[in-house]
């Protein structure tokens, strides 16, 4: 385990601001996902484990929104992570699998807007970093 940590510590280290966010997003899509096969085989406790887990990245993402810098945008994502809050809320409730399924999509979509901006700062990192919007990122700390 702590050989895992270490690797995911060094993974970190060196990343835009934009990267650690795609990483955020693919540890709650990838947790939504795992859910999807866990309610799929029967399996509700590995499924809500799983739903929770997507949650926490979720809970991450706007607790770390910084309003005053990103204006529109980041009220416009509050209310992206508020919304699929409440879906996963709803399917550890229901187990209406279309509610995962409709908010993987929705994060893979503002997930790729993260990543052609990172792919745009390794281009020009001065442009891009100068008009970035950048999250709050005092006591940022999260696992996979």
């Amino acid at each position: 385990m702590e050989q895992l940590q270490n690797y995911q510590t060094a993974d970190m280290m060196g990343k835009s601001i934009p990267e650690l966010i795609v990483k955020v997003y693919d540890g709650a899509i990838t947790n939504m996902a795992k859910a999807i096969e866990c309610y799929n085989t029967g399996d509700a406790v590995a499924g809500n484990d799983a739903m929770e887990k997507a949650k926490k990245f979720l809970v991450h993402l706007y607790t770390t929104l910084d309003n005053e810098k990103g204006g529109e945008i980041a009220d416009k994502l509050s209310k992206i992570y508020v919304f699929v809050i409440d879906q996963i809320n709803l399917v550890q409730a229901t187990k209406d699998l279309s509610r995962i399924e409709g908010s993987i999509t929705v994060l893979r979509n503002v997930r790729e807007g993260w990543a052609q901006l990172a792919a745009e700062m390794k281009k020009n990192p001065q442009i891009i970093a100068e008009t970035l919007p950048t999250p709050n990122t005092k006591n940022i700390s999260f696992s996979i």
